[in-house]
């Protein structure tokens, strides 16, 4: 019996490989993020706030677009305006409407934001080894290779909004 059928309590064998891998890989990303969400949890954020104020701490103080930051995310998020006025409400970010396109927003990183993420450094950093302590170096390189080609896999033209072009 594999591993995820006990984990997932199934004595029903999967129907091939592929749906194993798929759902093996559906579980681990699961449990890694719901890992991650309750950590930042004790920060006051989430992870998709987290991944926008590390997005906005690249852009450097010029900003980006609203829309450049959704897509920019590292997961599909439908609705990056009430993200972004959820964190202009708690003093993360700042938006400023373009005076040439008022449809536009500028987001920007606030001084509060700037604090935050770059306190969340260590933290976030001791946990990535913490969700990887039982593999080392060689197998995590493995891993990121073979996700990689995963990803390439995907069916020719899938584009999803917030992802960018499928590799």
């Amino acid at each position: 019996m594999s591993h995820l059928l006990s984990e997932i309590k199934q004595s029903k064998a999967f129907d091939s490989l592929q749906e194993e891998l798929w759902l093996s890989l559906a579980r681990t990303a699961a449990v890694a993020s719901h890992t991650v969400e309750l950590r930042l949890r004790e920060y006051g954020i989430s992870e998709t706030q987290y991944n926008v104020l590390r997005i906005l701490r690249g852009a450097g103080e010029d900003g980006l677009m609203q829309h450049e930051v959704g897509a920019r995310l590292v997961t599909l998020v439908p609705d990056i305006p009430r993200i972004l006025t959820r964190m202009e409400r708690l003093g993360l970010v700042h938006r400023v409407r373009e005076k040439l396109d008022r449809r536009v927003m500028r987001v920007t990183l606030s001084a509060e934001g700037r604090g935050l993420v770059d306190g969340l450094d260590g933290p976030v950093r001791q946990l990535h080894k913490e969700l990887f302590a039982g593999m080392d170096e060689r197998e995590m390189r493995s891993l990121r290779d073979l996700l990689a080609l995963a990803r390439c896999g995907a069916p020719a033209g899938l584009e999803l909004v917030g992802f960018g072009e499928a590799t």
